[in-house]
């Protein structure tokens, strides 16, 4: 494992490279020795300073829970970040482009949660029991990694790629749809560019939060009432860049739109 001289340092990388805007070479081409466990280690490091800041934490980002996801960046495990209440939108936000990189976004649900939610042995029906509402949500991706050749190591590092969402104003509890059938009609500028259904993210995408509960428990924490979870993308990522205006379709939840400026 890197030692915590080497974490700090990227840490430090990272966040300098998000005041910047920039790009930083791969973790893994200069530590090809990096585990799983030093890329959360440095996405703590990176988190605290956030909140040393601060900044305030809102929910967890959960990335790769999708075969769509996992083909489209050759990463075949989930992974997680954190999201600060400065990164949330509504439906209709206008987003400076200027303040990510690679901006790219995902279509996703949002699971807000009424209750703690821990594990280990979390189930499906424990997430969505914990649940008290679900909305959809677009997540804005903005990578600080250089994307040729990244692993699972570079994407945990860089908060899992998480830069912003957007969330729209249809509230629904887990009882009054299934959520495995929502669909996703991606509309840039006019054009569909993507398609996909709700139980792309392992077959159900409350499943994403049980996941994500049973993972914190081998860190000795848990998910707290309130938090939003962004339980994964059902569908590739599409590329966006300033002028570009963004429609997500959610059949019965709703529409949200955003506009990148």
């Amino acid at each position: 494992m890197l030692g915590d001289d080497v974490v700090a340092a990227l840490a430090e990388e990272l966040a300098d490279a998000d005041r910047t805007n920039a790009v930083i070479p791969r973790i893994t081409a200069r530590h090809p020795d990096a585990t799983i466990e030093d890329s959360y280690a440095i996405q703590g490091v990176w988190r605290d300073r956030m909140l040393a800041a601060g900044r305030r934490l809102v929910g967890r980002k959960i990335g790769l829970t999708s075969r769509a996801m996992q083909q489209a960046t050759g990463i075949d495990e989930p992974d997680y970040g954190v999201m600060f209440d400065d990164t949330v939108h509504s439906s209709g936000a206008e987003i400076p482009v200027d303040r990510f990189s690679n901006v790219r976004i995902e279509v996703e649900l949002a699971f807000v949660l009424a209750r703690p939610l821990e594990g280990p042995g979390c189930t499906l029906e424990d997430a969505l029991a914990a649940t008290d509402h679900v909305v959809p949500a677009l997540e804005v991706l903005n990578s600080h990694i250089e994307l040729e050749g990244r692993t699972i190591v570079d994407t945990i590092s860089d908060n899992a790629a998480y830069g912003a969402m957007v969330l729209g104003a249809t509230r629904r509890r887990p009882d009054e749809v299934d959520l495995r059938w929502v669909p996703g009609l991606l509309y840039r500028n006019g054009e569909i560019e993507e398609t996909g259904v709700a139980a792309g993210v392992l077959d159900h995408p409350a499943r994403g939060v049980a996941w994500l509960a049973n993972k914190f428990h081998h860190h000795g924490a848990r998910l707290e009432a309130g938090e939003i979870i962004l339980a994964g993308s059902f569908t590739r990522p599409l590329w966006v860049s300033r002028g570009d205006e963004v429609l997500a379709d959610y059949g019965p939840m709703g529409t949200i739109t955003c506009r990148f400026i």
